[in-house]
């Protein structure tokens, strides 16, 4: 069976394609999540919010680490912070963001423990 027997062509197939300024955006948070501290940060932020004290205390990490890789999400449009008086507190922004973090650790642990997909 040749490739034109399957009746889309190249221009069909390129017009389902996300614009690149999407595509763009996806790597780009995708990129902040791939790293283990910044998941693990979305992770507690996702059902909560925390200050940074709260954080490096549940990761154990550093403080200046912490702010640096919550300004990073920041900046990736993954997180928001609100003033309550002296203290910052950060939360995963709502929607597709919460959803993206807990689908794909969820997603891990069905591979870890081999556990079937569904749908």
């Amino acid at each position: 069976m040749c490739a034109r027997d399957n009746g889309a062509d190249a221009n069909d197939l390129q017009q389902h394609l996300p614009v690149d300024s999407h595509v763009e955006a996806a790597t780009e948070m995708l990129r902040m999540l791939a790293d283990g501290t910044r998941l693990r940060l979305m992770w507690l932020l996702v059902d909560a919010e925390h200050d940074v004290t709260e954080l490096v205390a549940a990761l154990g990490v550093a403080r200046p680490a912490v702010s640096q890789h919550l300004g990073k999400l920041r900046l990736a449009g993954l997180v928001t912070v609100r003033r309550d008086g002296r203290r910052a507190l950060y939360s995963a922004r709502r929607g597709h963001v919460r959803r993206l973090v807990t689908e794909v650790l969820h997603a891990a642990s069905h591979r870890v423990a081999g556990i079937p997909e569904h749908d």
